[in-house]
């Protein structure tokens, strides 16, 4: 029997969203093909993707959706388990630090490809939930006295930024080591630049 038939449309539809972001991740965008794509989630051509999405962008606004509803899940989890800054925080890095050593497409689509180059219309990564919920655990700790008294852009910065390059390169390949091994030095650095003292 026909593999597309088997599969039911939702299963069919993550199918699709799971090579996308494959093949994204992999060869990049602008190389990835609808057939490509296609032949990855087991769609018999190009033409049955148009049953799930209008065209090659649709699928790359719906995995950037989806990824970014995850990971908000996941922080609003976090918060509620956790009442300081800090143990949110911890727990984000080594949220962030597990993708990238199980589902490596998942970060590689957040900290290696330009999202906006392909999705001009979208809200920038700092303006969706996810990173907006971040940025209030910031702010938060900062009122706490936690945080130095910095201002939450910047307090970001000072901490993602080391979080964010030390897995870009472990995705991209220039630190040759597992995410983990990187994770407790990463997040003691992180944590140095906007703890108050």
């Amino acid at each position: 029997m026909d593999q597309e038939l088997q599969k039911d449309k939702e299963e069919l539809h993550n199918d699709i969203l799971v090579a996308a972001l494959k093949l994204f991740t992999e060869k990049g965008y602008f190389n990835t093909s609808l057939t490509d794509i296609a032949e990855l989630s087991g769609v018999k051509t190009s033409a049955g993707i148009y049953k799930h999405f209008k065209n090659k962008q649709e699928i790359a606004q719906a995995l950037y959706q989806w990824i970014t509803d995850r990971l908000s899940v996941s922080i609003d989890d976090i918060r509620r388990r956790n009442r300081k800054a800090s143990e949110q925080l911890r727990e984000i890095v080594d949220l962030w630090f597990h993708l990238a050593e199980h589902a490596p497409e998942i970060m590689k689509f957040l900290l290696v490809l330009n999202v906006s180059e392909f999705l001009p219309e979208e809200k920038p990564l700092m303006a969706t939930p996810p990173f907006t919920k971040i940025l209030r655990i910031l702010q938060n700790g900062i009122k706490e006295g936690e945080i130095k008294a910095l201002d939450a852009p910047r307090a970001y910065c000072h901490f993602f930024g080391i979080i964010e390059i030390t897995l870009k390169q472990v995705l991209i390949g220039n630190l040759t080591k597992k995410a983990s091994y990187y994770q407790s030095d990463a997040w003691l650095s992180a944590w140095s630049t906007i703890v108050k003292k």
